[in-house]
């Protein structure tokens, strides 16, 4: 079995409703799973914005025209 998963204990303050909302949703015993699966949600959309801003600053925008040729090549639902 592997080492145990090492973990901070943090305290936070968020308004009543979503409280009662985040309760409600994960369960009071699963809270911190909902918050930890949330913020790691946010952690990896925070690191591609990272990398399209990278992208970017080396590459410039994407044209129109390249938009339009990547949607072009895109399946349609």
């Amino acid at each position: 079995m592997g080492e145990p998963l090492r973990t901070d204990k943090m305290s936070i303050t968020v308004p009543a409703d979503v409280a009662a909302e985040l309760r409600a949703r994960a369960g009071q015993g699963n809270v911190s799973a909902y918050v930890t699966h949330a913020l790691v949600r946010q952690l990896e959309h925070d690191r591609l914005g990272d990398l399209v801003a990278d992208l970017r600053e080396i590459h410039g925008p994407v044209t129109d025209e390249e938009l339009a040729a990547a949607r072009a090549e895109w399946p349609s639902a």
